[in-house]
């Protein structure tokens, strides 16, 4: 399958606006802080909730715990992956019980990732509440699942691919819209 470029949607300048715009709605939403813990979704969650988590701190100067999860092993579809899959580390220094935890992804697409990431984090403990932040939602949902915190709306075609890039994996941040070419 080969991918050609369609279109760049978002610059590192507009992803960085996004990103404060989203770290003030979360403040704002959870009435603080107090009790926060942001856990991103392995690839790019990570950093995203890494620098919510500095944006949080330059604004309300106070450190937000961040975590790492893998949600490899709680996908629906494992068996369709591939006999060996890549079952990265989970890292969550800290407790989720009692706690409003924000899970953090680059793009949902059909909720599966969302639904898995739920189940992962149920199993460290019971949150108080669980909120969903995506950079990207691209629409397609499967299942009954909407972020709370939204980036940006992009509807996109099922031979559309949503290509997010951060620095800290790619070496360049931006978001663009690939089509598939057959």
């Amino acid at each position: 399958m080969e991918l050609k470029f369609k279109a760049q949607i978002m610059d590192s300048a507009s992803v960085e606006r996004t990103l404060v715009r989203i770290s003030h709605q979360i403040i704002e939403k959870n009435h603080g802080v107090d009790g926060l813990r942001l856990i991103g979704i392995k690839t790019r969650g990570v950093p995203l909730a890494q620098r919510i988590a500095e944006n949080i701190r330059a604004i309300e100067g106070v450190e937000v715990p961040v975590g790492e999860l893998d949600i490899t092993l709680y996908r629906d579809d494992l068996s369709t992956i591939g006999d060996t899959p890549v079952v990265s580390s989970t890292r969550v220094p800290f407790p989720v019980t009692d706690t409003t935890v924000v899970l953090v992804d680059d793009v949902i697409f059909t909720c599966r990732t969302a639904r898995a990431a739920l189940d992962a984090v149920m199993e460290l403990g019971r949150p108080a509440r669980v909120q969903l932040f995506c950079l990207i939602d691209r629409g397609h949902a499967e299942m009954p699942i909407k972020p709370d915190f939204v980036g940006k709306n992009i509807p996109t075609s099922l031979s559309e691919i949503v290509s997010v890039r951060l620095s800290e994996t790619d070496g360049e941040t931006n978001v663009s819209i690939l089509e598939r070419v057959n």
